[in-house]
């Protein structure tokens, strides 16, 4: 296994249980809360309307899934909390300003967001992209001078989540194929297409800027990101699920809007029974993926349960 001063010698305390995940989830949450309190200006900080923005975004209750799940694989493979803290907190960042940028009227016209409203009903559209725009370069600035990594390790994370937010083959590039692809018919593997660029793209970074931190050898960091590409998808086709059948108490947004705007989802090309096929076939996918990691007494239990809370979460 390649090794680096990132590494840790600890073993990874990896939960086995429904009861451990939630715990794990709940002190994530608080760490990746208080980092990005640390690390984003305070609303009294000129121009204090963008920061104001950016905070109320920010601090809207999201799952922090992308973080939690950086955390998750830089401790499967033995990297201190502390030394993926700020990473994890560039990738909320990316994932924060994307959906600030997605909610305008001129991409999806959303006025709710994590239940209240979005950026650009609270705070007027100018200062919505201002925020975004922000959101997105205080990302790079973190991992940038973020010291408790080596130099050659921050370019490499750079590099890794410039590839996953942009285009050709990053989050930017899914947004606008997904836009292109409305009120037309797509073939299911531009639909699959879609949803790994425009979901899926963030989340293989969140694992693999874990996985990198840690040192993880180049099969290790090849098994981990098979895992993640069906994670995203998995994440991306419980979404469109969870938009024709969950409420907007539930979601915390507007429900039916991918219907409405005529989107390509899975529910839409396949019916929702051959959707929830498709959901348990990423999840088999997902955990077969990690077997390499238990041939190379990694331990596991962690990133599975994390798969099992995407297939059965409700909102």
């Amino acid at each position: 296994m390649n090794t680096s001063p990132e590494t840790a010698e600890l073993e990874t305390s990896a939960p086995a249980t429904t009861a451990d995940l939630q715990q794990f989830v709940s002190e994530t949450r608080k760490l990746v809360d208080a980092a990005l309190d640390r690390l984003l200006p305070a609303e009294s900080v000129p121009p204090t309307t963008v920061h104001t923005a950016i905070r109320w975004s920010v601090f809207a209750g999201g799952k922090r899934f992308r973080p939690l799940l950086l955390l998750a694989v830089g401790e499967t493979f033995g990297a201190r909390p502390e030394l993926l803290l700020d990473t994890a907190c560039a990738l909320e960042m990316i994932h924060t300003y994307s959906l600030v940028h997605d909610d305008l009227p001129s991409m999806d016209d959303d006025d709710l967001r994590r239940g209240r409203a979005t950026c650009h009903i609270r705070f007027g559209e100018a200062t919505a992209i201002l925020a975004g725009d922000a959101l997105q370069t205080y990302a790079f600035k973190t991992v940038a001078e973020d010291e408790k990594l080596s130099a050659a390790t921050r370019v490499q994370l750079i590099a890794e989540i410039s590839r996953s937010a942009g285009t050709p083959t990053g989050m930017v590039a899914g947004q606008a194929s997904d836009l292109e692809a409305e009120s037309r018919e797509v073939t299911a593997a531009e639909l699959e297409q879609i949803h790994r660029l425009k979901t899926g793209a963030l989340i293989i970074a969140a694992a693999r800027c874990g996985a990198i931190i840690a040192g993880a050898s180049k099969d290790e960091l090849a098994s981990i990101t098979e895992y993640a590409a069906q994670l995203g998808l998995l994440f991306q086709i419980t979404d469109d699920l969870l938009d024709i059948t969950a409420s907007a108490a539930a979601l915390g947004k507007t429900p039916g809007k991918d219907q409405r705007a005529q989107k390509a989802t899975y529910p839409a090309l396949y019916g929702v029974e051959a959707t929830r096929e498709h959901l348990l076939s990423a999840h088999a996918t997902a955990c077969a993926s990690l077997d390499l990691l238990g041939r190379l007494d990694r331990r596991s239990e962690l990133l599975r349960a994390i798969a099992d809370f995407i297939l059965e979460r409700q909102a």
